[in-house]
């Protein structure tokens, strides 16, 4: 049987890459790193906690649970505009099974090795199956993408699609019947969401933004985060909202609710000035990321829905809430 010590040398202590930055002063294998953040950058610091039975299936694929334990931060440092330096992983299981380990840690690794974010340290203990990953990322002084930041007048932005992640979990939980094929088509969305860390960067790095979050728990409720935290309101057009290839070939009610409110999405929902309209598009080209304008930040307080006239939708909708 492994012993904790011969689990992390075995899955999770890697050889020092060549091609390494030197960020990492001292990783996996010490009571604490040592990190060497880029000189005059800041800090961006993230945790991100997925629980058996809360936030995945029992019996979740260990690969693409390593892969979207670490996509959940990443897309955190995205929402910033911060670039990934590192992370730590705290990892409870209820035995240590080598088969397990080895695809979750191929897939945690694949993942990061794309993003050139190195395992920095962490903890392993026994215990009903818990994924706390920590991430740290660097961005410029005065760049940061902050949620009260939004102003009136600016456009609200979406990246990618919304709504495939929920209907995947639809799916898992026989909420609906679904076309096998669409269900196919949608899970990817659901167990292997991409962090959009480079549309996030460019739009940091050229002030493109004002405002953004990652969609996490659903847009209405994660974009009221951002029309509470600048003290504004908006109106979104629900019927602008990008559906998922599987999403869009179901019913217009579902296409609404599960867009607006789905959650499990992690794209970026961001505020911008009209006048950086041709430059937000640019940025999405380069970056290989569809950008969607959804809507507008106004001085009037609140929320409020709306159809592709224009006329308002009473529609009931809220974000996942971790205590509900």
């Amino acid at each position: 049987m492994l012993s904790e010590f011969d689990l992390i040398k075995q899955y999770f202590t890697r050889p020092k890459r060549r091609d390494a930055s030197g960020r990492t002063v001292l990783g996996v294998g010490d009571d604490c790193a040592l990190l060497a953040p880029t000189p005059g950058l800041q800090l961006a610091v993230s945790s991100d906690m997925l629980v058996e039975g809360r936030h995945f299936l029992a019996g979740a694929d260990p690969y693409a649970l390593g892969h979207k334990s670490l996509a959940v931060n990443l897309s955190d440092l995205a929402a910033m505009g911060a670039a990934p330096l590192g992370f730590t992983l705290a990892l409870a299981l209820p035995a240590a099974d080598a088969a397990w380990l080895d695809g979750f840690s191929r897939g945690l690794f694949a993942l990061a090795d794309a993003h050139g974010c190195e395992l920095v340290g962490g903890d392993t203990t026994k215990g009903p199956l818990n994924i706390c990953i920590t991430i740290f990322g660097e961005l410029a002084p005065g760049t940061a993408l902050r949620r009260d930041a939004a102003q009136p007048g600016d456009d609200i932005w979406i990246s990618g699609t919304l709504g495939d992640a929920r209907l995947a979990l639809a799916a898992c939980l026989n909420e609906c019947a679904l076309d096998p094929d669409d269900a196919a088509l949608a899970a990817p969305r659901l167990h292997a969401p991409a962090p959009r860390v480079a549309l996030g960067r460019l739009l940091a790095a050229g002030r493109l933004a004002h405002a953004a979050l990652d969609i996490s728990d659903g847009l209405v409720g994660d974009l009221g985060h951002i029309l509470a935290a600048s003290k504004v309101g908006a109106v979104l057009d629900v019927d602008a909202l990008p559906a998922g290839p599987a999403l869009a070939r179901q019913s217009l009610e579902l296409r609404r609710r599960f867009t607006a409110a789905g959650g499990d999405d992690y794209e970026l929902c961001f505020t911008a000035s009209a006048a950086n309209r041709e430059a937000i598009l640019a940025a999405g080209e380069q970056s290989g990321t569809a950008v969607t304008r959804v809507g507008r930040i106004e001085a009037e307080l609140g929320l409020r829905l709306v159809d592709a006239t224009g006329a308002a939708l009473a529609l009931h909708l809220q974000g996942w809430d971790h205590f509900a």
